[in-house]
């Protein structure tokens, strides 16, 4: 932290309008100053995509606030580069409607926004609520506040982020906070085929239904016992058993 006053880039996937981000960017002025930099539209399930074929644009809408015709990675990048007066203290990201977990953090441009923080060098969480609307983002908001405290004050490991996912109840008080690992869920039925009025056929992917990993020290099973869970996630995706049998093992020369 550069001085008393917190310099803090908020921004999601689910667009500068939605409820979400504008309770944790009203609940960051407790923190410090935060500065909006969200995209135009809902970009949920883009993963890290980065918009590379056209032009963005930005567009300021009311004072340390701004929208961009792009994806939450562009909105960090565009933040940092171009809209900032300095470098953040910290980058947050949500509140998303709906959580990430388990293999959801691999299509989330939520988490993908908190990782390309972390990849520009800033301390970087993801804030997802989970269940369904109407959700309580007062409640998130009370959780990524003292977590971003937390952050600034004592920092994070190398190269790390965490994703935080908060049960959709009306009061955080009383809420138990578990660290976790990333878990697993399995979709079944995730295709939909229909048709248009003239008979042609299409497909349409989303929905479907969950199978959960409920073992112990997993997201999943955390957030089903209304408990927030707080995930580490490293930037190395190095597999290290695997490529130590793959060493010692395997003979791909020649």
């Amino acid at each position: 932290m550069k001085n008393n006053h917190p310099l803090i880039l908020v921004t999601n996937d689910d667009g500068v309008y939605a409820p979400g981000i504008q309770s944790v960017f009203e609940a960051m002025k407790e923190v410090g100053r935060p500065v909006m930099v969200a995209p135009q539209r809902d970009n949920s399930a883009v993963s890290h995509s980065l918009t590379m074929t056209r032009p963005l644009k930005v567009k300021q809408l009311d004072e340390d606030v701004y929208t961009l015709d792009g994806t939450p990675a562009d909105c960090v990048i565009l933040g940092l580069e171009k809209i900032l007066d300095r470098k953040p203290d910290l980058v947050i990201s949500g509140i998303n409607h709906g959580g990430n977990l388990c293999e959801d953090i691999s299509y989330s441009g939520t988490v993908s926004a908190a990782i390309e923080g972390t990849m520009l060098g800033i301390p970087s969480l993801a804030v997802s609520m989970t269940g369904e609307a109407p959700f309580h983002f007062e409640t998130a908001a009370v959780v990524a506040t003292k977590i971003a405290r937390k952050i600034l004050s004592n920092g994070l490991p190398k190269d790390t982020l965490l994703n935080i996912n908060v049960p959709n109840v009306s009061s955080a008080h009383g809420l138990r906070v578990v660290f976790t690992r990333q878990g697993k869920r399995v979709y079944a039925d995730v295709v939909k085929e229909t048709s248009d009025p003239w008979g042609r056929v299409h497909f349409w992917i989303g929905g479907g239904i969950p199978s959960w990993d409920i073992n112990d020290g997993t997201d999943a099973k955390e957030v089903l016992a209304n408990n927030i869970s707080i995930t580490p996630i490293h930037l190395d995706l190095t597999n290290y058993e695997a490529l130590e049998f793959l060493r010692h093992n395997w003979d791909v020369s020649g």
